[in-house]
C-alpha cells in the first residue's frame, strides 16, 4: 500500500505530461482538465501517503539501477516528516496554480501580444507544469542523491522550457537559455558532491552518507553551490530577474513553492554533513545573509512588479539559507519559513498576474494606479499576502521570519542585524509595490479598461491568502514535528525575544513609512536617480560582474585553447601527413606502368648487385 502511494503521487503528474506531449491533436481539448486532474489526484494521495505513515519513516525499493561494480543505487522513494512538508506544500500550491492557469492561459484571452494562447499551446504548457511538479516530487522523494539528481535535472529542464514559453519574445528566449546555463554551474557542484560521497563512503544513499560522514568540508561547500543555482543565491543569482519573462503562473510554480526553495531543502536534507562541516555551515549562513540584503535592495527600485516580487523570493530564500546555514537551531524555522513563503508569494504572483490580467499585460507600476476600486478582489488577497511577506502579526511572515532574526542574533549579532535591515528593506518595497498599484491616482492609458479577473483565477488567490494569515500557526507544532529529520536545538538568546519582536516592527514600521513617503506622487517615467537606485535597477550588476569575472575570461582562455589546438595538437597532425603525402607523392612518381621502365630497373637492379658480390669477392 505504502509502496504503491509513494509511486503514485509523482508517476500521476509525470503520466499527464506524458499524455498530453505526446497525445497531440486528441488532447488540445481537455489538456487543461488532464493537467489539473493529475495533480488534483497527486495532492490527494500525497495527504493520504502522509496520514497513513503518520510519526514513521516510509520507504520503497522500486528497482535496481545502477549495479556497477562497487557503485549499487537501487531507485528508492521514501516519505518522512521532511519530504511530507515539501509534498504537500508542492502538490496542493501546485493545484492552485494549475487552476489559475486555466483561465490565465485560456485560449484567445486577453492581451492580444500573447499570440500562442491557443489550444495547442495550452495542452503544451499544462504538460510542462505537470513535468515540473513530477520532477520536484521526485526531488523530494528520493532517497538518495542520485535519485535527486535526477529530479533536480528534471526542474531544470521543465523550468527552462516554461520560462521560454512565449518564444515568440526573444527576451523569453534568452531568460530560458540564462536560467539554464546559470543552473548548470550550481548542477556541477551536485556532481562533484556524488563523486565525493562515492569515494568517501561508496553509496548515495542518504542512510549511508548521512549517518556517520565525518568532517566533509568540500562535500558541503559543493552542495552549497547546487543550492547557490536551484535558489538563485550570491553568485548564481543573476537569472531569477530574468526568469519573469514566462508566463505569470510559472513565475509563481518556480519562485514561490518550488524550484527556488529546493536548495533550501538539499540543504537540509544533508543537515549532517553541514554539521560537521563547520566552515561549510558558517557559508551557508553568509551566503543567505548576502543574498538575503541583495535581493532586498534590488527590489526597492524595480519599476516592473514581477521584477520586484522575484527580488522579493531572493531575499526570502536568504533568510531561509540563513537558517539553515545557523544548524539544528535554524533548520526547523527554515523550512517553517518556506511553507508561508509558499503560500503568500505564490498569492503575490497571482495576484500581480491579476493586475497584468486586467491591464493588457503592463508590468510597469508607474502606468497603475488606483486599482483597488476596479479590482476589490485582487486588492484584497494581494493585500493580505503583503502584510504578510513584511510581517505584520498575526500573519505568517510574522511567526516564520521574526523566528530566523531571534535564532539569528542569538547566535551572530551580525546576522541579527542583517536580517533586521532586511525586514525593513522588505517593508519598504512591498509597501512601494502596493501604493504604486493599488493607490493614488489613476496612471493608466486611456485604453485601457481595467476589469477584475474570472473566479478560476481568484478562487486560487483567495484559498492563497487564506495560508498567507494562518500558515504562521505552524510555528507552534513543525519544530518539534521536524525534529526526529532534522534535529533540533534551543537558541542561548542575547536578549529577550520581546525585544527582538519590538525592534523588526519598528524597523517594519519605518520602512513603511519611507515608503509612503516616496511613493506618494508617483511620476509616469522613472527619474535618472541615485547612484544606489541605478545599482539596485541593473541588479547590483550581477550580470556585469559574472561578464568580466568569468565570461570574458573564459572566452580569452577558450581562444587560447582554440589556438593551441589549431597550430599546435591539429598543427603536429596535419605537418605528419603533409610529410607522409609529399613523400608518397614523389615515390609514386617510379610506378610508371610501362613493362620497359620496369625491365630496365630490373636489369640495373642486377647489375648492380654483381657488381657488388663480384667486388666482395675480389677482395
Amino acid at each position: 500500500m505504502t509502496r504503491l502511494l509513494l509511486t503514485l503521487i509523482p508517476a500521476l503528474p509525470l503520466a499527464g505530461a506524458v499524455i498530453l506531449l505526446l497525445g497531440g491533436k486528441r488532447t488540445d481539448r481537455l489538456g487543461h482538465v488532464l493537467g489539473c486532474v493529475t495533480v488534483f489526484l497527486s495532492c490527494a494521495l500525497s495527504i493520504v501517503a502522509v496520514f497513513v505513515v503518520g510519526s514513521e519513516n516510509a520507504h520503497a525499493r522500486l528497482f535496481s539501477w545502477v549495479p556497477v561494480a562497487d557503485l549499487q543505487v537501487d531507485f528508492g522513494l521514501q516519505l518522512d516528516r521532511l519530504s511530507a512538508c515539501f509534498i504537500l506544500l508542492i502538490t496542493f500550491v501546485g493545484l492552485l496554480i494549475h487552476i489559475y492557469s486555466v483561465g490565465y492561459m485560456a485560449p484567445g484571452a486577453e492581451p492580444a501580444e500573447r499570440p500562442d494562447n491557443t489550444v495547442p499551446r495550452r495542452r503544451l504548457f499544462f504538460a510542462y507544469l505537470n513535468l515540473f511538479v513530477a520532477a520536484m516530487l521526485l526531488l523530494v522523494l528520493a532517497d538518495n542523491f542520485l535519485g535527486l539528481y535526477v529530479g533536480w535535472e528534471g526542474v531544470g529542464l521543465a523550468s527552462y522550457l516554461l520560462i521560454g514559453f512565449w518564444q515568440h519574445k526573444p527576451s523569453a528566449a534568452t531568460a530560458a537559455k540564462k536560467a539554464f546555463v546559470v543552473n548548470r554551474v550550481g548542477d556541477i557542484g551536485l556532481a562533484i558532491a556524488m563523486m565525493i560521497m562515492f569515494a568517501t563512503f561508496g553509496s548515495l544513499s542518504f542512510a549511508d552518507v548521512l549517518k556517520a560522514p565525518g568532517e566533509q568540508t568540500w562535500l558541503g561547500l559543493m552542495l552549497l553551490l547546487a543550492a547557490c543555482g536551484k535558489s538563485a543565491q550570491v553568485p548564481l543569482q543573476s537569472w531569477l530577474g530574468d526568469a519573469m519573462e514566462g508566463p505569470t503562473p510559472v513565475s509563481a510554480l518556480i519562485h514561490a513553492a518550488t524550484m527556488v526553495t529546493a536548495g533550501v531543502y538539499l540543504v537540509t536534507r544533508s543537515g549532517p554533513i553541514f554539521n560537521a562541516a563547520p566552515i561549510a555551515q558558517t557559508a551557508v549562513a553568509v551566503v543567505g545573509t548576502v543574498t538575503l540584503l541583495f535581493g532586498a535592495i534590488i527590489g526597492c527600485a524595480k519599476d516592473d512588479i514581477k521584477k520586484a516580487l522575484a527580488a522579493s523570493t531572493m531575499s526570502q530564500i536568504g533568510y531561509m539559507m540563513l537558517a539553515a546555514g545557523l544548524g539544528p537551531v535554524g533548520y526547523a524555522f527554515a523550512i517553517l519559513h518556506l511553507l508561508t513563503h509558499g503560500f503568500f508569494k505564490a498569492g503575490l504572483f497571482l495576484g500581480a498576474g491579476s493586475v497584468m490580467h486586467a491591464m493588457n499585460d503592463e508590468v510597469n507600476m508607474r502606468h497603475y494606479g488606483g486599482l483597488r476600486k476596479v479590482l476589490p478582489v485582487t486588492f484584497a488577497t494581494f493585500g493580505l499576502g503583503y502584510l504578510a511577506i513584511i510581517g505584520v502579526p498575526p500573519f505568517a511572515g510574522f511567526f516564520s521570519k521574526d523566528k530566523i532574526i531571534e535564532i539569528a542574533f542569538a547566535e551572530n549579532p551580525i546576522f541579527g542585524f542583517a536580517a533586521l535591515l532586511g525586514a525593513g528593506l522588505t517593508a519598504f518595497y512591498m509597501t512601494r509595490v502596493m501604493i504604486m498599484t493599488f493607490f493614488g491616482e489613476k496612471r493608466w492609458d486611456p485604453d485601457v479598461h481595467p476589469h477584475e479577473s474570472p473566479k478560476v483565477m481568484t478562487l486560487p488567490m483567495a484559498i492563497l491568502a487564506i495560508g498567507s494569515v494562518g500558515a504562521g500557526a505552524l510555528v507552534w507544532v513543525l519544530p518539534d514535528y521536524l525534529a526526529p529529520v532534522v534535529g533540533h536545538a534551543e537558541a542561548a538568546h542575547s536578549m529577550p525575544v520581546w525585544v527582538t519582536t519590538l525592534l523588526t516592527l519598528s524597523f517594519v514600521a519605518t520602512g513603511i513609512l519611507f515608503a509612503v513617503k516616496q511613493a506618494a506622487d508617483v511620476p509616469e517615467t522613472a527619474p535618472a536617480g541615485s547612484f544606489a537606485t541605478v545599482a539596485a535597477r541593473r541588479d547590483l550588476y550581477g550580470d556585469a560582474v559574472n561578464e568580466a569575472v568569468f565570461t570574458r575570461p573564459g572566452q580569452h582562455v577558450t581562444r587560447v585553447l582554440v589556438f593551441l589546438d589549431n597550430r599546435g595538437i591539429d598543427g603536429l597532425v596535419n605537418t605528419i601527413g603533409a610529410t607522409l603525402g609529399g613523400l608518397s607523392a614523389r615515390m609514386r612518381r617510379v610506378q610508371t606502368g610501362f613493362v620497359r621502365s620496369y625491365a630496365l630497373q630490373m636489369v640495373t637492379g642486377a647489375l648492380i648487385v654483381t657488381a657488388a658480390m663480384l667486388w666482395v669477392g675480389s677482395r
